[in-house]
């Protein structure tokens, strides 16, 4: 599909969780940032373990994924995002562009609704076109995708590959029924910290004992 393909209401077919399942084996090493909402819930079905990170503000997978990206550029960096969380932080778009990490994948479920508030209608529901945001802003790589297999294609070339990737994918408001999520986001963080300094052999967190203790 061109990048610059236009998108309407009839492109709503896919389920999210069918897109993602194409995935989850592939990213198996992968640090993966997920919105708030459904998507969490269904990735951590699919792919449970230390290595995914609940965003509770809407908002904020995008930044902290970038950062997450520039910080750890031999990681692959994964963000699981939504049109309506992605439109509530729009500026992430050209920081990602001017920073260029090679190590992200930005993959935007849109279901033209804010799912995890009511499912009122996002801009996107009245022609928003992320990607051609996305395009706007500078990423060399962004494109829709309005099948499963063509979703798979695209998201498993771009995890395997060595460039910044926007990906784009219209979906259905239909969630798919799963186990809710094991932690609350405390928790989750501090899991996926620990999972991050054992990986990569660093340390982030550092005790504030006193130095009597030490």
């Amino acid at each position: 599909m061109s990048a610059g393909a236009e998108v309407n209401a009839a492109d709503l077919q896919m389920k999210r969780f069918d897109c993602l399942k194409t995935i989850a084996k592939t990213a198996t090493d992968a640090l993966v940032v997920t919105s708030a909402g459904a998507v969490t819930l269904e990735w951590n079905a699919l792919r449970p373990g230390d290595g995914n990170f609940r965003v509770r503000t809407l908002g904020l997978c995008s930044s902290i994924a970038l950062g997450m990206a520039l910080g750890l550029p031999q990681r692959k960096i994964i963000a699981l995002d939504g049109d309506g969380s992605l439109l509530m932080n729009l500026c992430s778009l050209p920081t990602m562009a001017r920073m260029r990490p090679k190590n992200l994948v930005h993959i935007v479920f849109d279901n033209e609704a804010y799912e995890a508030s009511g499912s009122k209608k996002t801009a996107t529901a009245t022609g928003t076109d992320l990607v051609g945001m996305a395009r706007a802003a500078g990423i060399r790589q962004a494109v829709w995708t309005r099948s499963v297999d063509e979703f798979a294609k695209i998201a498993i070339d771009a995890l395997n590959g060595h460039e910044l990737f926007f990906i784009g994918a219209k979906v259905t408001t239909e969630r798919t029924e799963v186990p809710p999520y094991p932690v609350d986001e405390v928790e989750n963080k501090y899991r996926f910290i620990r999972h991050v300094e054992k990986t990569e052999k660093i340390t982030i967190l550092k005790t504030n004992l006193p130095n009597s203790y030490s």
